[in-house]
């Protein structure tokens, strides 16, 4: 049988899969995209199993510019042009219903025309030489660099002794009836979790929410993936007393005794105690990981996290396995539960920023650029320009930055959009550079309601300001020589004199002429 070629081979047509076939195709590459499912996004057939995102759709900023607005759209893919497809054409709703979704990859798929081969199971993949050779149920493939987009679909169980006697949020009922009466153990403290626990309030007998660590709320880390406020409501129930609890403890074991599930817990705020308590069920809401049953001795990628993700460098490329990259939340390696990677709203940024990457690498096409104006003028102004319209370093904050690439004698020479900060410091460690990003205040403060907020004139602490603020950092020869903030903004619009005059006078310093030139990339 013949084995059919194409340069790159894409597995998943989920929103990442979609995104980097786009980006492929209006780069004229050749590209093929495998779906198991019978349609794309076939991962929202299924989950959230409640069937509500919590991605935010606001329709309605105040702002005419898509860029800005995509600030806020945290569902729809990246498209160039003034007739792109917004995910608002969807839903209406903030938190809409996850068959919208459907729809719009869908939509997406066709509009496009991506070259997507649903029905397609990719039974096996192995290494030969340089190609990957891909075994799948509408024939053989072969491909230079194999792009792995499809997501994480295996169910991860923590190392509990008897943890196979819960059932996993996959399985479990949504039916709330089912569990009339009943005393219900889930494990995990995420999102899945909440959102489970908070649809049983009304019918289960008593709920609680176990894991070792202690609850973290969205409001106060910044990171999504942490408990959100439309998932909260069960905390009402457990402060004001009734009958659900959320326990910070180890789970040792989990046995059937009586006819009920016994959980044995090691408490982590009371000195080690340890306590059993019986349920009638157990939910693990513990997430995912890669399925690697698909990959053969040749091509497996080394794992991590528990292996849950494949291990990744600083491009989202194998550590192990030459051509091979990730796509979408596999690429929440690289930044895991800090910032938004594992989310449509980030991995976005990421896929085109990977896709340029490749086409340096692969067809000789330079990484996107802008000349700037010579001078502190020009060097001023486009960082302002970017920071005030900017989406990517607003969504992939303290991830992505933009680099202004400095010649000796204080001039710029060009302007480099969204590179993770360990990408910057590889391409650029011989060179005199700016990187500008948007960065939420390292402090973390116990109330995140009731924070002192740096006065608007006091620039000289706008290294405390809390809320997202432009940093701008001076890095030569790869050490970091100078870092300035920005004052944070209510409005996030960055253009009081507040917000200019000290970034002016930061900028006179650093492009002030040296003695000695500054290196420059090559």
């Amino acid at each position: 049988m013949s084995v059919e070629r194409s340069q790159y081979v894409v597995i998943g047509a989920g929103p990442a899969g979609l995104q980097m076939a786009y980006h492929l195709k209006q780069a004229g590459r050749s590209c093929i995209v495998l779906e198991a499912g019978q349609q794309a996004g076939a991962f929202f057939l299924r989950h959230p199993r409640h069937r509500k995102l919590i991605s935010s759709n606001k329709i309605h900023t105040g702002y005419a510019d898509p860029e800005i607005n995509l600030r806020w759209d945290w569902n729809s893919l990246l498209e160039e042009g003034d007739d792109r497809l917004l995910f608002s054409k969807f839903s209406q709703k903030y938190f809409p219903p996850a068959d919208a979704m459907l729809d719009y990859l869908a939509a997406y798929a066709r509009k496009h025309a991506l070259p997507v081969r649903y029905d397609c199971q990719v039974r096996r993949i192995e290494r030969e030489g340089e190609d990957y050779l891909l075994d799948t149920s509408q024939g053989p493939l072969a491909c230079q660099v194999l792009i792995v987009a499809a997501g994480v679909q295996k169910d991860y169980l923590p190392p509990i002794d008897g943890i196979e006697l819960a059932e996993h949020y996959v399985r479990a009922s949504v039916a709330a009836d089912d569990y009339r009466g009943q005393r219900v153990l889930v494990i995990g403290k995420g999102n899945s979790a909440f959102e489970t626990a908070d649809n049983l309030v009304e019918t289960a007998s008593m709920i609680h929410v176990a894991s070792p660590n202690p609850l973290k709320m969205a409001w106060s880390t910044h990171y999504v993936g942490h408990l959100r406020a439309v998932n909260n409501n069960l905390l009402d129930t457990y402060q004001l007393k009734s009958q659900n609890a959320i326990i910070d403890a180890t789970i040792e074991s989990i046995r059937r005794v009586d006819g009920r599930l016994r959980a044995t817990f090691r408490y982590a705020h009371a000195q080690d105690e340890v306590e059993s308590i019986d349920y009638d069920r157990i939910i693990a809401c513990t997430g995912f990981a890669l399925d690697t049953r698909m990959f053969g001795a040749s091509a497996m990628p080394r794992l991590c996290i528990n292996d849950r993700f494949p291990e990744q460098t600083e491009a989202w490329e194998s550590t192990n396995q030459r051509n091979m990259f990730f796509a979408g939340t596999l690429m929440q390696m690289r930044d895991f539960k800090k910032q938004m990677s594992g989310f449509i709203h980030g991995f976005r940024y990421n896929v085109r920023t990977l896709h340029r990457l490749l086409e340096e690498r692969f067809h000789q096409v330079d990484y996107p650029s802008a000349p700037v104006k010579p001078g502190l003028d020009g060097v001023q102004q486009a960082i302002l320009a970017r920071i005030n319209r900017t989406s990517a370093l607003w969504q992939q904050p303290g991830f992505l930055c933009d680099v202004v690439l400095l010649k000796g004698g204080g001039a710029s020479r060009a302007y480099v959009e969204e590179l993770p900060f360990e990408v910057a410091a590889q391409r650029y460690q011989g060179a005199s550079y700016l990187t500008v990003s948007l960065e939420f205040g390292a402090t973390k403060y116990a109330d995140p309601f009731a924070v002192s907020r740096v006065a608007r004139d006091n620039h000289m602490e706008a290294n405390r300001s809390n809320f997202l603020h432009p940093v701008v950092r001076h890095y030569e020869d790869g050490v970091l020589r100078s870092e300035h903030h920005v004052i944070e903004d209510l409005a996030a619009e960055w253009v009081e004199p507040e917000h200019t005059e000290p970034l002016r006078r930061y900028l006179e310093q650093v492009l002030a002429p040296r003695t000695e030139p500054s290196l420059v990339a090559a």
